[in-house]
């Protein structure tokens, strides 16, 4: 049995889904495990972590008017508004969200559907530096 970890930073452009799958395959593909688990953690509490299609980008579109709608800026009733009227609508999102995924891994690579891939979603409207880390478990 081996384990690994690493941290990688994900620079969002703001509000939005963005794809990381790439970086996770290699993750795997580097650590050299045959058959095991692998854990995504997202460190913050404004963003979250999806597994969504990557074929079309209409996907990420109607997700972001999805989350809007319930979950919309200038909710009046907020007592969390230090950081502005996106940050406790940022936080209910990734409440309602995940912020740690965990993918088995197979023939030395993550298992995902054909149209498969892990995003990170931005829940702030200006850019952040995000940490995901990485932990992988398993035999060669």
């Amino acid at each position: 049995m081996q384990q690994a970890v690493d941290t990688l930073t994900i620079q969002t452009r703001g509000q939005g889904l963005h794809e990381f799958t790439n970086a996770v395959r290699q993750f795997v593909t580097n650590c050299d495990v045959a058959t095991g688990l692998l854990t995504i953690y997202v460190r913050h509490t404004s963003c979250s972590l999806l597994i969504q299609e990557n074929a079309d980008g209409d996907v990420k579109t109607d997700l972001l008017g999805f989350f809007a709608r319930p979950v919309p800026e200038g909710m009046d009733w907020l007592v969390h508004t230090t950081e502005g009227p996106d940050d406790m609508p940022a936080h209910i999102k990734a409440a309602l969200t995940q912020t740690s995924i965990s993918i088995p891994v197979v023939d030395g690579a993550p298992v995902f559907g054909t149209w498969q891939g892990i995003y990170l979603f931005e829940h702030r409207k200006r850019p952040h530096g995000r940490e995901v880390v990485l932990h992988i478990i398993g035999d060669r």
